[in-house]
């Protein structure tokens, strides 16, 4: 009955809650976008500062304690798929090295765990449909551009990324009003990452995209701070609920 009757309380004890647990996440992210560093000469140190970022989301998940991990899957799950994403980071480091493929699959198995922790519940078709005609005709407009293994692979990896999508989406339900900041938070994170994602299959395989690395980058980010925000609910909430 708290988090129904006083949601604009609950939403401000959430922001002072976890506001000053992503400030090393902030910080991390604007000495990637100060450094700028060069994606001709890849190296150990331009991998740590592209995936500070991500380490700085491993610990705020972790700041909410191990116990809260381990009894909450969705939470750990989420940690897990940060982790894949780091690994993903840095193979794309060396993406020009061949190292583009391994990327795809560190991220395809983000996707993955992203999806199971948002869980199937609700269903929502009305969601599944659109997101597959958003994916399809991704796939569709990509597909004459595409060759060898990459015909296949980005297929697959659209589609993981487009279910991934669906489950943040259904989520929202906002015609029933039953939905919190924390699923809102996913969804949207979910959309950021597919932008993302198509920015980089737009610049690699179709045509140059202006500003594409700020665009990729900026998205990618965001999506993953939203992402790793939608797993602190169930502990915010029972925190707010203790206090009051």
């Amino acid at each position: 009955m708290v988090w129904m009757t006083f949601p604009p309380v609950i939403n401000m004890y959430l922001v002072k809650s976890e506001g000053p647990k992503l400030v090393p996440f902030f910080k991390a992210t604007c000495v990637y976008f100060v450094l700028w560093l060069p994606t001709s000469s890849p190296s150990w140190f331009s991998a740590l500062i592209k995936c500070l970022p991500i380490f700085c989301l491993w610990v705020f998940l972790l700041a909410h304690g191990i116990n809260f991990l381990v009894s909450h899957r969705s939470a750990s799950r989420i940690l897990a798929g940060l982790i894949f994403s780091a690994v993903g980071d840095a193979f794309l480091i060396w993406q020009e090295q061949g190292y583009f493929i391994h990327g795809l699959l560190m991220f395809a198995i983000t996707h993955i765990l992203y999806s199971s922790a948002f869980g199937m519940k609700p269903l929502d078709l009305k969601a599944g449909l659109l997101m597959g005609v958003v994916s399809s005709s991704c796939y569709a407009f990509l597909y004459s551009y595409l060759s060898g293994p990459f015909t296949y692979l980005v297929a697959v990896y659209i589609a993981l990324i487009g279910f991934m999508g669906w489950r943040a989406v259904a989520g929202v339900q906002l015609c029933n009003d039953l939905w919190t900041w924390t699923k809102l938070s996913a969804c949207v994170g979910a959309m950021l990452f597919m932008v993302s994602d198509l920015t980089i299959a737009l610049n690699k395989f179709c045509f140059p995209v202006p500003y594409s690395r700020f665009i990729i980058m900026a998205t990618y980010y965001a999506a993953q701070m939203l992402i790793a925000l939608s797993a602190v609910e169930t502990r915010d909430e029972e925190d707010f609920r203790k206090r009051s």
